[in-house]
């Protein structure tokens, strides 16, 4: 079962999908805080991957992929934390992140097969030209998981061309660049969003930047919901001692639910 292509999912109203880093503060943490987000109503979570050369990311999620990669975080690590997230309970819909040298390294078809395994629903790879994406492509498909579509301000006729083809949600990219908090954002995204939710038939969800309240309450009136990543992986990288320490994880746990509900309000 696909979740992201379940009707709860596709009908869901101000969809909010935070993006974690596997493996950071620790493999162990990491699970813990994927059942953490779950708990605070989070409509699905994308899981990354820890790479050396992350080029869409912002000096955040690059940190965390550091730290990560340093406790032993990998693609096939990150895979295993996801089936042992699930094994844990875990239920909303689960979203690979992670970059095109790792998944060849692999083999397409070995990690498809791997996150069939752990029972994972979609995989979205920024630096993967959609021009490029066929084989992947077919390979998701037939094993039921979404490859997710990443969309960044272009032309009308690319933004039709690679919506029409979007499964599970598509991921549109508010600024040109990495990863990271903004303050401002274009004044034109309205009408671009609207274009591109005209052309889609899987809902548009907005990312690149978002980082407070106001943010998300904007950009959930003109998309179909937001995807916050660099804000909560530097809230996590604060508490990353309370996380690692047994004593003190609960408490750090319910502060990073409290940054989710207040994020949401």
């Amino acid at each position: 079962m696909n979740r992201l292509t379940a009707k709860e999912f596709q009908e869901e109203k101000n969809r909010f999908v935070p993006y974690i880093m596997s493996s950071h503060p620790s493999y162990e943490a990491s699970i813990d805080i994927a059942l953490t987000l779950q708990k605070a109503g989070v409509s699905a979570i994308e899981w990354g991957v820890p790479f050396s050369d992350p080029l869409a990311d912002g000096p955040v999620i690059q940190e965390a992929g550091d730290q990560a990669r340093a406790a032993g975080g990998s693609l096939k690590k990150a895979v295993q934390g996801a089936k042992e997230a699930r094994d844990r309970g875990l239920t909303v819909p689960l979203v690979l992140f992670t970059y095109v040298n790792p998944v060849l390294s692999v083999g397409f078809q070995e990690v498809i097969n791997l996150m069939k395994e752990a029972d994972m629903d979609g995989i979205l790879i920024p630096d993967l030209p959609h021009e490029e994406s066929d084989e992947l492509r077919a390979i998701c498909n037939e094993a039921g998981i979404s490859l997710i579509s990443l969309v960044a301000p272009s032309s009308r006729n690319r933004m039709q061309k690679i919506s029409s083809l979007g499964e599970g949600f598509i991921y549109y990219v508010t600024s040109l660049g990495v990863t990271g908090t903004r303050e401002n954002f274009a004044d034109e995204l309205e009408e671009t969003i609207a274009e591109l939710k005209s052309f889609s038939k899987v809902p548009v969800l907005a990312g690149f930047g978002i980082s407070k309240q106001e943010h998300v309450q904007f950009f959930q009136k003109i998309a179909d919901g937001v995807i916050v990543g660099s804000a909560l992986v530097r809230f996590i990288s604060e508490r990353a001692e309370h996380l690692n320490n047994p004593d003190e994880k609960p408490k750090a746990l319910e502060e990073i639910a409290l940054f989710i509900k207040d994020l949401t309000a």
